[in-house]
């Protein structure tokens, strides 16, 4: 066979764990030849790519980002782009394109599935919010850089008495806000799937330092908003890819609580270094088995799937379920935790 890869949407630890699983498995068992094209779907539509073979992808395993580069492309250039997909695909001989991302990248391998090309879909994000898998490789990492950064912060908020407002990525799902925040023991974590209140989160920081206690921290995902006409709060519309741009909860979280408890708070913004870096030894083992599992899914003509993990079992889901719903974080976990709001 002759595989095509890419590697598109925001850079996740394990994305090179995967490219080099693809290339071991189909070179080295199958006798396959590899290509990988450039900066995701563009270079699928440009048919801009170079040839992946064991030399490149010596040393990758443990390195973050991606070799072949990623980017977005918007949703109506693929879909005026498919014929010139299925063009280049034939040209070059391809048996199978495995395309590694999150949700929008998957909507994308549907819809070039759906029009007949043989695509296999490798699920990524660090927000794991990808219904049909229990889990997605770069999750463990963010947690744990998530994690640390708090686990230090509470060192300095107690040294000045503040409230600090950890912002950590998560669009429409909370699942890295609650998994760090329960780890590291924060005292407020605030979710996308609860709006919260402004009045509740003030009390519950309020009686930490009535009870004698000198500082707070609060986790929030950048994708959190306040209950409805319960504080002033702006929004920063959307850009030119349909996603929401966000104009900073952690900030206007800290003015507000500041305003109201009298107490100096610090809005603390970990952006983008939960995307890069290092791959923890779980992200490396399942990304390692999403690729393994992804080339063997073509070899067996299982195209129009998705790699999953089900327990401690890889299976494949269909693209279209997939696609269907986000995974959110389940009420049965509030439960667990007296601090989400």
């Amino acid at each position: 066979m002759r595989i095509g890869v890419l590697t598109s949407g925001g850079d996740c630890p394990g994305l090179n764990a995967v490219i080099r699983s693809v290339v071991h498995r189909a070179v080295v068992d199958h006798g396959d030849d590899v290509i990988g094209f450039h900066d995701g779907w563009r270079g699928l539509l440009e048919a801009d790519y170079r040839k992946l073979d064991l030399d490149a992808v010596a040393g990758v395993l443990a390195t973050g980002g991606t070799i072949l580069g990623s980017s977005r492309v918007r949703p109506e250039q693929l879909r005026d782009g498919v014929e010139r997909a299925r063009e280049n695909v034939a040209a070059l001989g391809l048996d199978a394109v495995i395309p590694i991302g999150g949700e929008g990248t998957l909507k994308a391998a549907r819809l070039l599935s759906d029009a007949g090309l043989p695509v296999v879909g490798v699920p990524k994000t660090i927000d794991n919010d990808i219904a049909s898998t229990d889990v997605t490789f770069g999750f463990d990492t963010a947690v744990g850089v998530a994690t640390d950064a708090l686990d230090r912060l509470k060192t300095t908020a107690e040294s000045h008495q503040r409230v600090l407002i950890v912002e950590v990525m998560g669009r429409h799902t909370g699942w890295i806000a609650l998994q760090s925040g329960m780890a590291a023991g924060a005292h407020a974590i605030v979710v996308p799937e609860r709006p919260f209140s402004i009045d509740e989160l003030t009390e519950v920081v309020g009686r930490r330092f009535a009870a004698g206690k000198r500082f707070a921290i609060v986790v929030v995902a950048e994708g959190a908003k306040p209950r409805p006409g319960s504080m002033d709060f702006e929004t920063g519309g959307t850009d030119v890819y349909g996603h929401e741009r966000f104009a900073g909860v952690a900030r206007q979280l800290a003015v507000e609580l500041e305003r109201r408890l009298g107490k100096e708070a610090r809005p603390v913004i970990l952006g983008h270094v939960q995307r890069g870096g290092t791959p923890t030894a779980y992200d490396r083992v399942l990304a390692t088995r999403f690729g393994w599992h992804a080339v063997e899914a073509a070899h067996l003509g299982a195209f129009g799937m998705m790699t999953a993990l089900r327990g401690t079992d890889i299976t494949l889901v269909p693209l279209a379920e997939a696609v269907e719903q986000l995974k959110t974080v389940p009420a049965e976990r509030y439960a667990e935790l007296d601090c989400v709001l």
